[in-house]
């Protein structure tokens, strides 16, 4: 069972990976073959396809990347495309020639080779909206990580690696970011749950004794550790109403 888990992992792992290598699109043959050592049913398989379009990756067809943004985030995009229209466009011919340079230790062309990038990082972006972070986040990140990329490309084997490795750190670097946030948010909700909890036995309390109540008192009535109430209270800022704190404020 265990090593049934793993292999599914693994296999959401590459499916999302060949995903992105292809514009966050994946056929339902490509996803069959992935899984094809679990041999799912076709009600798992559906499974698996309804969670990579929650996450932004398109079946048969590339995903509406425009379609989760806000009017905010649609007016941060058209300014950012508006402030980098100015940057020359770069040919083909010339991006490589930046990039061997760059690899060669040129920081000129490294700077060239960045600019070019601007506007990618900005399609990239688009393609993981609706996953709960901003669209500037990510563009600000993908942009950190452009500059890092480009900065770590003396001694690449060739242009085409190079390129690659670009676009796959400015993918990581969302990513990243959009694991991340989630990790926060779930902390953060732990501890909004935690601080709630204490905060409603208080107010019971507190209804009871018709007056707020000490941390000894809830602890006693209520059988939660002083532990947790203390965790609690400083999570607050020590804001909880019906508690009564001491003169230092804890």
């Amino acid at each position: 069972m265990i090593s049934d888990e793993r292999v599914f992992v693994q296999s959401l792992e590459k499916v999302r990976r060949l995903a992105r290598e292809q514009g966050n699109c994946v056929s339902e043959e490509q996803v069959r073959e992935e899984f094809a050592a679990l041999d799912l049913s076709d009600a798992q398989l559906q499974m698996v396809y309804d969670y990579l379009s929650k996450h932004g990756v398109g079946i048969g067809e590339p995903p509406d990347s425009d379609a989760f943004l806000t009017e905010e985030e649609r007016n941060y995009l058209q300014d950012y495309l508006d402030e980098i229209a100015g940057i020359p466009v770069c040919s083909d011919g010339e991006r490589e020639a930046c990039i061997l340079s760059a690899m060669a230790g040129d920081r000129q062309a490294g700077q060239r080779l960045t600019e070019s990038y601007l506007k990618e990082v900005a399609d990239i972006a688009r393609l993981y909206t609706g996953q709960g972070v901003p669209l500037e986040d990510l563009i600000g990140e993908g942009n950190v990580a452009l500059s890092m990329a480009v900065s770590s490309l003396e001694g690449a084997p060739d242009a085409a690696g190079a390129q690659k490795k670009l676009v796959r750190l400015i993918m990581d670097a969302m990513e990243d970011f959009i694991r991340d946030h989630a990790e926060n948010e779930k902390r953060d909700q732990r501890i909004a749950d935690r601080v709630n909890r204490v905060a409603d036995k208080a107010r019971k309390l507190a209804g009871e004794y018709h007056r707020k109540v000490t941390p000894e008192e809830l602890m006693r009535e209520t059988g939660l550790s002083m532990k947790a109430i203390q965790d609690a209270m400083r999570m607050s800022g020590y804001k909880i109403e019906d508690i009564e704190y001491a003169e230092d404020g804890i």
